[in-house]
């Protein structure tokens, strides 16, 4: 990247970095770094990024909304800091033309991938909270978070709660998740989770975490049966 497409991102984010290395770091995809991990990609930027945008948005609806109880805040919590509301935040700001990727990922449409987009969003939070601490990682949050947070909250079911919620009407029980198989290693893991649904045909999911796979199986079976768009 050149210093003018540095300025250029760092003026829609809203931050100018004192280590520019960081930037980088939080744009440079996996696909770059191959088994070997030669190149430090955006994958721990990304871990700590994920837990500056809960505290933010917890924060905000604290602030907002003073007379919401716990099991109000929670669901619009999770639909506010999930991945596809990270990757819309992502195109907001441009970034797709930014991601340093590999020929083939790129050419495999990664730069439109919800879960890259939204890793990469991820990955510039904890990037900037490195780089200039809270305040400056909610100058970025300001920028679409905040401004956006009553139509980004709306959609404030997770998918398994949808997925319960639309078995327990048509008198099916309750969906029961089995896990299928459990790989990679312990600081990185991969999980494949298998919904199934009386009577009907089951779905799988993937994900970093057993919960991550059972939300991406749960909207895999919603999206199926056509009662889910992807996008909410």
């Amino acid at each position: 990247m050149t210093k003018r497409e540095f300025s250029t991102l760092e003026n829609r984010l809203g931050w100018q970095f004192n280590d520019p290395n960081l930037l980088v770091r939080a744009l440079t995809h996996s696909s770059l770094s191959g088994g070997a991990r030669v190149v430090r990609d955006l994958e721990r930027l990304e871990f700590l990024g994920d837990r500056v945008l809960g505290l933010l948005t917890a924060e905000e609806l604290w602030r907002r909304y003073p007379e919401f109880e716990e099991g109000d805040m929670a669901p619009r919590l999770n639909a506010l800091v999930r991945k596809e509301t990270c990757a819309k935040a992502a195109l907001h700001f441009g970034i797709d033309e930014f991601i340093m990727m590999s020929e083939w990922e790129e050419g495999a449409g990664g730069r439109k991938k919800k879960a890259i987009l939204g890793d990469v969003m991820e990955a510039l939070l904890g990037a900037i909270y490195v780089d200039g601490g809270l305040d400056a990682a909610r100058i970025v949050y300001d920028r679409y978070w905040t401004p956006n947070l009553e139509d980004l909250s709306r959609y404030h079911r997770d998918a398994k709660t949808a997925l319960q919620e639309w078995s327990q009407n048509k008198k099916l029980g309750t969906p029961d998740y089995t896990v299928l198989d459990a790989d990679g290693p312990a600081h990185a893991p991969a999980f494949t989770i298998e919904v199934q649904v009386k009577g009907r045909k089951p779905a799988q999911g993937e994900g970093k975490s057993k919960r991550k796979a059972q939300m991406d199986a749960a909207r895999n079976f919603l999206i199926r049966e056509g009662i889910w768009n992807g996008d909410e």
